[in-house]
């Protein structure tokens, strides 16, 4: 790992996109009638809310001139507005919070399956760290929008245009001076909107870098203590901690600029019209028709003014905020997997016999880098394929297009005749078993360990299959067998023992065609002569490749082919094989030899 890698993240600079904000608001649309019934609680709560302002003035205006009789009818009102007012809000967000917490699940599942449906170059050039913060952090950043945000703002809206109807019909010349200071507001907002948004990405982007350094960390502990790197990732954590901080308090500064610059601006509007009211309440103002209750109720509703103004920009603030997050969502919904179905009626691969034909086949990784070049050959059901070669010739790539992983580039590949494109990708996984060098445990038992890929399994089904493997002698001195609880990763578990729950889990399966990739590489020798034996009898009518290092696991494979320079250089039976003068078979058999010869591990080759 470099030092930096994990510090740098995709920058994501499109600006704000109204297709995309429509998209995601595309997930409210099932709650379309909870929406209609918080808008109509929020409606009914604000008017309410506007009603106690007006009774208040009307009742100072009866108690100056002396008129008690009504002031207990129009306390009573008061006191009703505000009772109405507090039901309609509690329900509305009980309403709200139900429908926007719908809403956010629906999306983080979209994400996720849309994540599971991506090619492995997808995964390969991105951190699984960097990819959690997307389902968790990002989506969950959204929630204030969905859960009210969006119906608040409308009521605040039109809360805004009914404050100022009712402050025109009692006194326009008032109304429109405190509407005054609304354009140096409007130009303080265009000049901070996109300061605002570029500040909240980089506070996602240095989020999502802290996340992925922090998986790898974590995952990578044991390799960190062996080497002594405590200090130094201390050091880079530090830093990224450091620059989360950092960008979070720029952004956060940037926000706080908004509530200065309102709340001066409504001291500024209150002042000037309390002293334009006083002039015309007094003699030089004396035709104006101005009372002390007009007064009063202009001055408390343009209090009342600037709390949707708050709320509007708190609102405008969380849009820029969701943005961020927005972006990075819909950047992964957006690309494409590298394999997928190429239409959605392509027909189920139907149950194979397990014969396989490369015609012609060419892939690359990357344009113009070829890895694979012209490689053709059959391979009959039930025959055992063995790949040697080089490290990085491409042995693990041949069985990758096998289980298409990845597609070819150029020819075909056939499993029973039908080319692995024209059927359903599912239909065609499902008949195959894939054992990988790196053995993934997933938390929970043994038990479902090994029966991951096929759910319907009896325990009698996995114990037989572990024996067969004779991964069973060790489950069984486990403290709860095959109900003992494991770790992710399988951490209480030897490498060996790991790879034998994967190699049970995979022939369990009972697959058609069966792919072992430096299946066997981390177990002892006596171990891997005992599954020898076992796959003669597991294997049987079953077509499988296998890529071991260790060529002495092999020799009885149907046939052995050796790749290099991105082709099929050699192929043939172990005994063809070694008979070639200096073939390249036989001079790794040779270079094993030796080095085993020289370790006291000899074995013979012929």
């Amino acid at each position: 790992m470099t030092r930096l890698r994990n510090l740098d993240d995709e920058v994501l600079e499109a600006p704000f996109d109204t297709r995309q904000f429509l998209r995601l608001l595309s997930y409210l649309k099932p709650y379309k009638k909870q929406m209609i019934i918080a808008l109509c609680l929020m409606i009914v709560a604000s008017c309410a809310a506007l009603v106690s302002p007006y009774l208040m003035s009307r009742a100072i205006g009866m108690l100056t001139v002396g008129d008690y009789a009504d002031i207990p009818s129009v306390f009573l009102g008061m006191a009703l507005a505000v009772i109405v007012s507090g039901v309609c809000l509690s329900l509305r967000v009980k309403t709200m919070d139900v429908s926007g917490r719908k809403a956010i699940a629906t999306l983080r599942q979209d994400l996720f399956d849309h994540i599971q449906s991506l090619s492995l170059p997808f995964f390969d050039s991105r951190s699984a760290g960097k990819i959690m913060v997307r389902v968790i952090n990002d989506v969950n950043s959204l929630n204030d929008l969905f859960t009210g945000g969006i119906i608040n703002v409308i009521v605040d809206c039109l809360t805004l245009v009914l404050l100022v109807a009712i402050m025109l019909v009692i006194n326009w010349k008032l109304t429109l001076l405190a509407l005054c200071t609304l354009v140096i507001l409007f130009l303080i907002i265009l000049t901070l909107k996109t300061r605002m948004r570029k500040a909240w990405q980089i506070v996602r982007i240095k989020t999502s870098t802290m996340n992925g350094y922090l998986h790898e960390s974590l995952s990578g502990m044991r390799v960190t203590q062996a080497f002594g790197r405590e200090n130094l990732n201390r050091e880079i954590f530090d830093e990224t901690n450091r620059d989360i901080r950092q960008s979070w308090l720029r952004a956060v500064g940037i926000n706080n600029l908004f509530w200065p610059y309102i709340d001066t601006l409504s001291a500024v509007s209150t002042a000037l019209v309390y002293i334009a009211g006083v002039l015309l309440m007094g003699p030089a103002g004396a035709t104006a028709g101005l009372t002390l209750a007009d007064l009063l109720a202009i001055l408390w509703y343009l209090g009342r003014f600037w709390e949707p103004i708050n709320n509007v920009s708190n609102f405008y603030n969380s849009i820029l905020t969701a943005m961020a997050s927005m972006e990075r969502i819909f950047e992964i919904m957006d690309t494409k997997p590298l394999v997928f179905d190429k239409r959605d009626d392509l027909p189920e691969l139907p149950p194979i016999c397990g014969k396989v034909e490369f015609d012609h086949v060419s892939f690359g990784y990357d344009l113009g880098t070829p890895l694979l070049t012209d490689i053709s050959f059959t391979v009959q059901p039930g025959q055992t394929i063995a790949l040697v070669g080089p490290t990085g010739a491409g042995k693990s790539t041949v069985v990758s297009l096998i289980s298409r992983f990845y597609d070819v580039t150029g020819g075909a590949l056939r499993i029973d005749g039908y080319d692995v494109r024209d059927v359903k990708l599912q239909s065609l996984r499902r008949q195959m078993s894939v054992m990988m060098q790196d053995s993934f445990i997933f938390s929970g038992t043994i038990l479902d360990n090994i029966r991951y890929g096929r759910l319907d399994a009896t325990e009698e089904e996995v114990v037989e299959a572990a024996k067969a493997v004779h991964a069973h002698d060790f489950i069984a001195t486990l403290p709860r067998g095959y109900h003992t609880e494991v770790n992710e990763r399988g951490s209480t578990l030897s490498t060996g023992q790991k790879q034998l729950i994967s190699f049970a889990r995979a022939l369990l399966n009972d697959p058609r065609v069966l792919i072992l990739d430096e299946a066997t590489s981390s177990i002892d020798t006596h171990t891997e002569m005992l599954i020898q034996k076992a796959l003669e009898v597991l294997l049987k009518n079953r077509t499988s490749f296998v890529i071991a290092h260790r060529l002495s696991t092999i020799r009885r494979a149907d046939r052995i082919m050796v790749v290099q320079d991105h082709r099929i250089a050699e192929s043939g039976t172990h005994e063809e094989l070694m008979v070639i003068p200096g073939g390249l078979y036989r001079s790794l058999c040779e270079a094993q030899y030796r080095f085993m010869n020289d370790d006291g591990g000899a074995v013979p080759l012929g």
